[in-house]
């Protein structure tokens, strides 16, 4: 069958949204229908040449939501009509990783950048006759995509899909790092440095911890009015003021408990570190340049203030049971999905919904298919 999608073919031309082939599902996989895809800043991080991939042309998009229109041999996880979350990391159930809880560092994730689907080969090809690789295995930057069972989670049709697709990427790692990683407790001091899809949910993390004190920091005004609707307890442009400063100001020169860095550039990091206080723990959620090797951080504060520095992908979570969880709270009432939606795009503005991003005019951008 044919497919439109938004292909990426090089860093010096805007993402070509074109017509392509899109094979039937083999054994193991089924094809969805696309509904909602977010704009995550992962995908700027291949268009920008600052996260390497296994090959061009890609076709891009790691989030996103949608029905399953066909599946293929062997499928047992979900059936056709099923509403479904793609992962942008796939869950085997049988490495070392999945079976000790930890599915986010599937021995799968390995091969998500490389291109092809899992056994080796290609569902999507252009009219050039090219194979077109899949980000994360799963593209949803595309009106139907063919993937893999493993990279689906069911969920109930009752959740409306546009806020369903935010929960497979951004809304996972932020709340998640806050959540599963930190451990944040009630009465501590956060910082979040970095506000937009990622950071605006480690703030609802944070405020979901119950935690007392919510540092937003950003260098773009909107950006930390919207945080404080989503819990901020105070605001930093770290523009216009000295951040570590502030931070010691708010919390009478103890600094953070827990700080979380969602831009991972080199000197954020640094920043956040410095900003965190004695015993406290740093996490840092977003991808860095493949290129940078070094963080400016203090080896000496390190052990002196007892500090720690964390990693966490996805959030540190399972997504099969993270999914469901996040989505179950918002229709408690427990966390803010809607409101995440700042723009809503067709997939053949998806060029203009990355303009927007980077010009900081969204908390998250989708595309409605």
């Amino acid at each position: 069958m044919k497919t439109k999608a938004a292909v990426f073919y090089d860093s010096s031309q805007p993402l070509k949204v074109e017509e392509l082939t899109l094979d039937e599902p083999k054994t193991g996989e089924v094809r969805v229908k696309m509904a909602f895809a977010g704009l995550c800043h992962s995908d700027l991080h291949i268009m920008d040449d600052e996260l390497p991939i296994g090959m061009t042309p890609m076709a891009l998009g790691h989030e996103g939501a949608g029905i399953v229109d066909a599946v293929g041999p062997g499928v047992t996880r979900v059936k056709a009509g099923d509403h479904v979350v793609l992962t942008f990391i796939p869950s085997c159930g049988k490495c070392r990783w999945c079976v000790s809880g930890m599915t986010q560092l599937c021995d799968l994730g390995a091969g998500i950048l490389a291109g092809p689907q899992m056994d080796g080969t290609y569902r999507m090809h252009n009219e050039g006759g090219q194979d077109v690789g899949q980000m994360c295995i799963i593209s949803t930057f595309s009106e139907y995509t063919v993937v893999n069972q493993d990279s689906v989670c069911l969920i109930d049709d009752s959740y409306p899909l546009d806020v369903a697709c935010l929960v497979g990427c951004g809304v996972a790692t932020g709340f998640g790092a806050v959540v599963n990683r930190a451990k944040v407790t009630p009465g501590s001091s956060v910082l979040v440095i970095g506000i937009g899809g990622i950071g605006m949910n480690a703030i609802q993390g944070a405020k979901a911890s119950n935690a007392s004190i919510i540092i937003a920091a950003d260098i773009l005004d909107n950006k930390l009015e919207w945080a404080k609707e989503f819990g901020a307890t105070h605001t930093i442009n770290s523009e216009k003021e000295d951040l570590l400063a502030k931070v010691m100001e708010i919390t009478h020169g103890l600094g953070v408990d827990f700080s979380f860095e969602a831009i991972s550039t080199p000197p954020t990091i640094g920043q956040a570190f410095a900003a965190t206080g004695k015993g406290g723990t740093t996490v840092v959620i977003g991808l860095t340049p493949a290129n940078a090797e070094t963080i400016p951080i203090s080896p000496l504060m390190l052990v002196l203030y007892q500090k720690s520095i964390l990693g966490t992908l996805y959030g540190t979570s399972n997504p099969q049971y993270e999914i469901p969880k996040l989505l179950n709270m918002y229709s408690h009432g427990q966390i803010k999905l809607k409101e995440l939606i700042t723009n809503t795009y067709t997939l053949d503005q998806v060029n203009e919904g990355y303009a927007d991003l980077k010009a900081g005019k969204n908390i998250r951008g989708v595309i409605k298919f």
